[in-house]
């Protein structure tokens, strides 16, 4: 099973940015290649059971299934249910914690199931893809 940890500071309370991520439909506004986002019929947005439909560039569909959300520990849990990479069970986590300076300690952790051949490529895809979430989160924060 491959497992991936990216962190970052993010110059902004733990407050400002959990409001900014915590809607699970608005992933368009802070991670890069998303393209737009809806929640399937069912339960709303931000309630644990809901799925969110999202584009990529290019085309691709993703959908994710919400597991977990917690206002008081600034934290989502997915997992994915369908989608354009070649890798099963993947589940991730975004969580927000003060830091010991000005800012909020943004991490997302994902672990999944690949090819072995793949599984470096994928790592690395998916790495800097999520630092480049939080590089769009930064830039978003400096210019408050």
């Amino acid at each position: 099973m491959a497992r991936i940890c990216v962190s970052s500071i993010i110059p902004a309370t733990v407050e400002q940015v959990w409001e900014y991520v915590r809607d699970f439909n608005e992933l368009p506004k802070w991670f890069p290649g998303v393209t737009d986002s809806h929640i399937e019929a069912g339960p709303p947005a931000n309630h644990v059971g809901c799925i969110r439909n999202f584009g990529l560039e290019g085309g691709a569909r993703m959908r994710e299934h919400l597991l977990a959300l917690s206002d008081q520990d600034h934290l989502c849990n997915y997992k994915m249910i369908e989608g354009p990479l070649a890798i099963a069970n993947y589940v991730a986590t975004v969580r927000l914690s003060a830091s010991n300076g000005n800012g909020t300690l943004a991490e997302i952790t994902s672990q999944f199931d690949c090819a072995a051949p793949q599984e470096n490529e994928l790592v690395t895809f998916l790495g800097n893809t999520y630092r480049g979430a939080f590089d769009v989160l930064k830039d978003h924060f400096k210019q408050l």
